[in-house]
């Protein structure tokens, strides 16, 4: 299995605190060390790193963890390979355009028979399962509006497609447009909201603490989602298995 990585915040925030655990994850605290990615969202454009070694070893993560980028809107990934072999195609996470932004989307779990699902807009660069449920996602949405809906009919018809690849599979999965974050759990999925008053953190992975009070304003809101909990000392909130959550601007919607 993988290790997800979502960031959702009302102002332009640093993830590296939380990559640096995650990163960690990616072949010496954890086993996923088949390729890892990130993609950061900068007001209407976006950044992406992707990288089939090992997070934990790789230079190109020691360069996303000392340099200082900024985002309201990230999705993160360590890739512990079932389907599709290791190779800079099938690294999280896969990055389309559709109705004039960056959709970003990264996925934990098997979905048994996805590759039946026709397409017809979107293709898979690699050979994953993932990638194709993706295509498959933006295909629908396309199918069905022809430009952007407001965000409440959005919301529906992706808790719904959302709905429909858990019935074939593990489906933990992050999805975005820079906007709003998509969040769908089959097994496992947790989160944390950071808003004042602040506190300290301190990694499980890493021996790093952070004063966040020190960091922030009073008006900061940031939502941290992952697989499992990066901090030992803040309370996470599990998902509930066979549900989704969307979370805007460090609010759960």
């Amino acid at each position: 299995m993988c290790e997800l990585l979502g960031m959702s915040a009302n102002v332009p925030t640093d993830i590296r605190f939380s990559f640096t655990a995650l990163a960690k994850r990616g072949g010496a605290t954890g086993p996923h060390a088949d390729g890892w990615g990130i993609s950061l969202y900068e007001q209407k454009g976006c950044r992406n790193f992707h990288d089939p070694n090992p997070s934990a070893t790789s230079e190109l993560a020691a360069l996303v963890r000392d340099y200082p980028i900024k985002s309201k809107t990230v999705i993160a990934h360590v890739r512990k390979a079932n389907r599709g072999r290791v190779a800079l195609e099938n690294t999280h996470p896969f990055t389309r355009e559709l109705w004039g932004r960056a959709w970003t989307f990264a996925h934990n779990g098997q979905l048994k028979g996805v590759k039946a699902l026709p397409l017809s807009f979107f293709r898979p660069i690699g050979t994953t399962d993932s990638e194709h449920a993706f295509c498959w996602i933006l295909d629908q949405l396309v199918r069905k509006y022809m430009d952007y809906p407001p965000a409440r009919v959005l919301d529906k018809e992706v808790k719904r497609l959302f709905a429909d690849l858990r019935k074939m599979g593990v489906f933990n999965a992050l999805l975005t447009d820079g906007r709003s974050l998509y969040a769908s759990c089959s097994k496992k999925l947790t989160y944390i909201q950071r808003r004042a008053p602040f506190g300290r953190a301190t990694l499980i992975d890493a021996e790093m603490q952070v004063d966040f009070a020190q960091e922030t304003t009073p008006d900061d809101k940031v939502i941290i989602i992952a697989t499992q909990p990066l901090t030992h000392d803040e309370v996470w909130t599990a998902v509930e298995p066979g549900s989704s959550l969307i979370f805007r601007a460090g609010e759960v919607v």
